[in-house]
């Protein structure tokens, strides 16, 4: 299988990079190699936080219609699962996400930065989930993480119209976090993802989590989660580390481990 994705680590940030030209499209080999480089950056110790990218052209400008276009119904039902499964990999990663996003971000490449925690995009990036264009509806998580960004009637007016979104309308609707000259996006998502390199990781990942699991519920059962992680916090070495540091040197002194 040829290399379309790899995981490349310096400085404690890890960039997922997709390397299919002309655009990225993400074909059933694509989605296993993003599957398969959340899985590394995930468990790599010696990565702090992810930056996912498609190069200084492209993020990536949807699914290989030309393949899909040949799947029977049995053939998508057996697929469907594996696509969100891959694209859940990268949301799943317990450490910051960052998508750097030039050029297009369509259908199943705006449902991927969608799986980010923060999005940098470049001032002519462009949005969209045009499936329906296509008599289909976003597969790849388009439909629940869309509407819990920007809110269920936005998320009904770009997927209904299927409709491509500028990134100033983008930033304004909470779509992106960032907007940037195209030249710039990467190394601003580097800039991001280095934040946490030498954070507490365990309280890094246990806010991300409590979060993302917390939408998925109740508010009394998201508090409980909040609860139980913060509790669980008190057994890590940073959380020593950090209040010993703050009672002594005042905040922002502390130097953690990473346990």
């Amino acid at each position: 299988m040829a290399e379309l994705v790899r995981l490349e680590v310096a400085d404690g940030v890890g960039t997922i990079r997709m390397d299919r030209p002309p655009v990225n499209a993400l074909s059933t080999d694509v989605q296993d190699q993003l599957a398969a480089a959340a899985r590394e950056a995930a468990q790599r110790r010696d990565v702090a936080a992810v930056v996912v990218y498609g190069g200084p052209r492209v993020f990536a400008a949807g699914a290989d219609v030309k393949e899909m276009a040949t799947m029977a119904y049995t053939d998508i039902v057996d697929r469907s699962g594996r696509l969100q499964a891959s694209f859940t990999e990268i949301a799943r990663i317990p450490k910051p996400v960052v998508a750097a996003v030039t050029g297009y971000a369509l259908g199943g490449g705006c449902e991927l930065a969608l799986c980010a925690d923060l999005r940098v995009a470049a001032t002519d990036a462009r949005f969209g989930q045009p499936e329906i264009a296509l008599g289909i509806i976003p597969g790849a998580g388009g439909t629940q993480r869309l509407p819990r960004l920007v809110g269920p009637a936005k998320a009904k007016e770009i997927i209904f119209t299927g409709r491509m979104v500028g990134a100033e309308e983008a930033l304004r609707i909470g779509l992106v976090d960032l907007v940037v000259p195209a030249e710039e996006v990467y190394p601003r998502a580097r800039e991001l993802a280095a934040r946490f390199v030498g954070g507490p990781a365990y309280a890094l990942r246990a806010a991300k989590e409590a979060i993302d699991r917390g939408l998925e519920v109740d508010l009394a059962t998201g508090l409980e989660i909040e609860r139980m992680a913060f509790t669980g916090l008190f057994a890590t070495e940073d959380r020593s580390i950090g209040m010993e540091s703050f009672v002594a040197e005042g905040p922002g002194k502390a130097v953690f481990v990473g346990r």
